[in-house]
């Protein structure tokens, strides 16, 4: 017996293509899981949990970038009126936390190392009297050198940031060495043996240009709340933002010394994470309080200290360098990259403490020689994070426009010359990815297809283009299933949903798995208490390892049902297959039974059966076998108005090389989102840092794209079956976002003939490019 759409496996344990019927299931729209809770008010985020006897949370944040502590007096703020504690860094010395290396204080008990360095936490009746507590502690702070910048950062006699950095925690084995006390982290990507110095020196034609990136916020809506309370058994209940709860859990329990059974999280609903709710640092000073004043704990963070002293996308300097061979092919790279990783690197969860995408800055090329370091650094400001596709939106402006001088120097039309060098079946990408199949060049045809790329330029308009290659994530996911008397199959998982549909494409793949409709699977979101431990979400790894453990549990239903089907239905054809609820036979199609009728007779009413799975793609695999990919490109069409300098994208296109889609409203929505993404970080998004402070610290000031700045936008997708989810399916979260700020910087350059090599390309910047081209040359219309 089989469902329906079963999910089949080839030799290598890879999903076998879906049937017609299937692919015609999965292309109407689905209905989401959390979405009437969500349209009706009745989903409930951190921020709206309430308890009885509920204390507000404030913390005092650091006005230095840097200062050594003096003595902090909180004697008048613990005599405020509602006030029940007040914390500073001497009540919880020693106290780090981090997702790898744990070096963040959870209050600042010796120095303050970034403006809002947490002092101070307060807890009181009311977020007023907190406030009013915060206001009556005296700091004594004596300022301390500053490292604001990434060159001062490594100087041999720079201030070292971490003195103790030694002896900090790392989580799940050894902290590799570095180079400088400064330095927390780097990702190396090293291919062949050659002495690449050799290499470019016999080299017929060098390029080398320099490119920066800015700070950026993520920009969710909702911000960072945590509830925290200690049950009558003693037990640390946590409800949070965090997307990832279980590694929030494990983190809580490193810090404060506890057991699992001693801590339970849980994330609700998310409103929104775009990479920046994987670490959270309100839980920590928020269990703290909850101690030390038995009463329940809230805090909700305000956006001008999520923007100024949350975990932001690292600013970057990246400096490249590319040889060519003497018919023009490439033939060797060299990318120094430079990340801010500000004061902590506690928001880092791999194991380098760097962002492995920093090294993408050609990873869809092939190129013989590749020397790419990634760094990540101390400096006196606002910790760096994880953001969406973190490290190749930096890396991709840099290797995008270089690339595209490349191609001008050359004399080579920018297509054609990515065209050409672009990375083909059977060879490795720069980093030295192997690819199950490789779509580089049918992305780069559709672009020329659907833009009318060679036609004439008029004044102020010019087209650019830009390609990535983004890796399909994976890891290890475990999921339960209730099979319930009246026929209800209830998954119970502990992965969030911030937003990306999570839920339903497990639902979705369930149901179309095992023959069954959608209407019967319910999703319950459970806590860190009542399922196995769960990654969260992140890394664009969530279809592939919902999809797959959802058809998983699939089979463990069916596997159930048929060693036991007998006892209900004697004399079963050979080969029934369930179709709509049914159990059909396979000569005649005719019902055998409904699924509620043999669930009726095989489940007792009061014992659901309970099955569990662990679908886990995090196995390692041998050093030449090819990886899951997602290719893309980006391509627009903008207007330059030289006299203003504003940019105006005034036609975009979208290639995306997909795998079988299972959401398809959704999928939809990622990519388009993924370009507005893309957009404000080309034209518009920037935090802007003055003596080590956020200065641009609301929504009006970060400039977040709305509808009104986008473009019109097609999105052509290049579908495949070749993908690790359930059905061939594939990625969407990060595949859009990076390429857009090149493509966009491409056709500013080809439109005006200047390289714009920092972003945003605001205004202010164009115009200075242009005035500094007129008075440099004289020019006062486009170069050649």
């Amino acid at each position: 017996m089989s469902g329906g759409g079963h999910d089949d496996h080839d030799d290598h344990g890879r999903p076998a293509p879906p049937d017609a019927g299937t692919l015609e299931a999965l292309a109407r729209p689905e209905e989401r899981v959390e979405g009437r809770a969500k349209v009706t008010g009745a989903a409930r985020y951190a921020a709206d949990h309430v308890m009885p006897g509920m204390l507000w949370a404030r913390f005092l944040g650091s006005p230095l970038p840097h200062a050594r502590i003096r003595s902090i007096d909180a004697t008048r703020a613990r005599a405020m009126p509602g006030v029940h504690a007040v914390l500073t860094g001497d009540d919880l010395r020693g106290l780090l936390h981090g997702r790898r290396l744990a070096d963040r204080p959870v209050l600042a008990w010796d120095q303050v190392r970034f403006v809002g360095d947490r002092l101070a936490a307060v807890a009181a009746e009311t977020v007023a009297q907190a406030d009013a507590a915060l206001a009556e502690i005296d700091v004594d702070l004596e300022p301390l050198p500053a490292v604001l910048d990434l060159d001062s950062a490594l100087d041999p006699d720079a201030p070292v940031l971490h003195p103790d950095f030694a002896s900090y925690r790392y989580v799940d084995g050894e902290r590799q060495p570095v180079p400088h006390p400064n330095v927390q982290g780097a990702v190396r990507v090293r291919r062949d043996d050659a002495d690449l110095e050799a290499v470019f020196a016999s080299a017929a034609r060098v390029f080398e240009h320099r490119f920066t990136t800015p700070r950026q916020h993520a920009g969710y809506i909702e911000p960072h709340a945590t509830l925290v309370w200690v049950d009558e058994a003693g037990v640390i209940r946590v409800i949070t933002t965090n997307k990832t709860p279980f590694p929030l859990r494990k983190q809580l329990m490193a810090t404060f010394g506890l057991t699992a059974d001693q801590i339970d999280v849980d994330a609700g609903f998310i409103g929104g994470d775009f990479g920046g709710k994987g670490y959270c640092v309100d839980e920590y000073a928020c269990v703290a309080l909850a101690r030390a004043t038995g009463r329940p704990i809230k805090a909700v963070t305000r956006y001008a200290e999520e923007i100024g002293a949350q975990n932001v996308r690292h600013a970057a300097t990246m400096r490249l360098r590319t040889a060519l061979d003497a018919e023009g092919n490439l033939l060797a790279h060299d990318a120094e990259i430079r990340l801010d990783g500000g004061a902590y690197a506690a928001a880092k969860p791999l194991p380098h403490l760097s962002l492995a995408g920093a090294t993408a800055t050609l990873a869809a090329y092939r190129i013989p020689h590749v020397r790419i370091v990634a760094t990540t650094i101390y400096t006196n400001t606002v910790p760096g994070g994880h953001m969406r596709a973190p490290g190749e939106v930096q890396a991709l402006f840099a290797g995008e426009s270089h690339l595209d001088e490349i191609a001008r120097a050359l004399g080579e039309d920018a297509l054609a010359f990515r065209r050409r060098v672009a990375v083909r079946d059977g060879e490795v990408g720069a980093t030295g990815a192997r690819f199950r199949e490789t779509r580089a060049v049918e992305v780069l045809d559709a672009v020329a297809r659907e833009l009318p790329w060679d036609r004439p330029r008029r004044p102020g308009r010019g087209i650019g283009v830009a390609m990535s290659a983004r890796h399909v994530g994976g890891g290890k996911l475990p999921l339960r299933v209730r099979l319930h008397h009246d026929g209800r199959l209830e998954i119970l998982t502990g992965l969030p949903d911030q937003g990306s549909g999570g839920w339903t494409v497990l639902r979705r793949v369930l149901a179309m798995s095992l023959g069954v409709s959608e209407a019967r699977v319910l999703v319950t979101k459970v806590s860190t208490a009542d399922a196995p431990f769960d990654p969260g979400i992140g890394g664009s790894r969530i279809t592939h390892l919902a999809s797959r453990g959802a058809a998983d549990l699939a089979t463990a239903v069916e596997a159930w049902i048929d060693e036991r089907l007998p006892q209900a239905i004697p004399d079963v054809p050979s080969g029934a297959t369930w179709r709509d609820d049914r159990l059909v036979d396979p000569a005649d199609g005719r019902e055998i039974a409904t699924f509620e009728a043999v669930t009726a007779r095989l489940v007792p009413e009061a014992e659901p059966v309970e099955l569990s799975v662990v679908f886990d793609a995090s196995a390692p695999h041998g050093p030449d076998e090819p990886g899951d990919h997602d290719f893309g490109a980006c391509a627009v069409e903008v207007e330059v108005d030289e006299a203003s300098g504003t940019v105006r994208v005034i036609d975009a296109l979208l290639v995306v090389d997909v795998g079988t889609v299972i959401n398809p409203v959704a999928h939809r929505g990622q990519l388009a989102g993924g370009f507005a993404f893309g957009l404000g970080a080309a034209l518009m998004e920037g935090l802007e840092v003055e003596d080590g402070a956020i200065t641009t610290l609301n929504l009006g000031e970060m400039k977040l794209p709305t509808a009104g700045d986008m473009p019109p936008l097609r999105i052509v997708q290049l579908p495949t079956t070749v993908g690790p989810g359930a059905f061939g399916a594939k990625a969407a979260g990060e595949v859009t976002n990076a390429p857009v700020a090149p493509a966009i910087a491409n056709a500013v350059a080809d439109a005006v003939g200047i390289r714009v090599d920092r972003l945003p390309i605001n205004a202010e910047r164009l115009l200075a490019a242009l005035a500094e081209r007129q008075t440099t040359t004289g020019a006062t219309s486009p170069a050649d």
